[in-house]
């Protein structure tokens, strides 16, 4: 997996270009703290890279995580990814959500600080899908992992469900990926420090 900078002005936007599963594609940056900027990898609505990225991604799964019984996923921006890993993989997927909603029932929740907003947020297991993660084996699939909060909060999350999380599994990680040896990913993407 090769990835190459190209940090280019275009307007007002800089953008950081990764080639990952054989496709290139520029990543906008976005200032998330004073003087911190990411590059933000969004694969909703790019079929083409949901489709290479799982391919290559649910390979690696096979190798490192076999004996899984179903995958979880936080929603939004990785749904289309679990939904591909899930047909790839032969496994069930749920998805975690941000918003409790009534028919949600009796839901089991877990409290995350999501990255790109700095505020808190919730993450609910629909009451329905408890039933089908209790004992069971999981893989935690997310599309970059940059602090380990969401991941933190979905595996508070299956525990209360009475599930164990096996592995963890993402396009991406960010920032110092020595602290990410352990998950399952295509690459790295840097954070950039302005140096003032």
């Amino acid at each position: 997996m090769k990835i190459e900078m190209e940090v280019e002005l275009a307007g007002e936007r800089e953008f950081y270009t990764v080639e990952i599963a054989g496709l290139t594609r520029r990543l906008p940056l976005f200032e998330v703290a004073p003087g911190v900027r990411i590059a933000v990898f969004n694969m909703l609505g790019d079929t083409t890279v949901v489709k290479a990225t799982a391919a290559v991604l649910s390979e690696r799964i096979k190798q490192q995580a076999g004996g899984a019984d179903v995958l979880v996923t936080a929603e939004a921006k990785s749904i289309p990814l679990i939904y591909e890993l899930s047909a790839l993989l032969g496994l069930p997927y749920i998805v975690l959500r941000k918003t409790y909603k009534p028919y949600m029932g009796a839901a089991i929740s877990a409290e995350t600080l999501s990255m790109t907003t700095g505020a808190p947020q919730q993450l609910f297991l629909d009451e329905k899908d408890h039933a089908s993660i209790a004992g069971r084996k999981v893989i935690l699939v997310d599309d970059v992992v940059s602090t380990g909060s969401t991941l933190t909060g979905m595996r508070s999350v299956i525990t209360k469900a009475g599930a164990t999380a096996i592995a963890t599994a993402a396009v991406f990680t960010e920032g110092n990926d020595d602290g990410w040896q352990d998950v399952i990913a295509l690459a790295n993407l840097p954070v950039f420090i302005d140096q003032k």
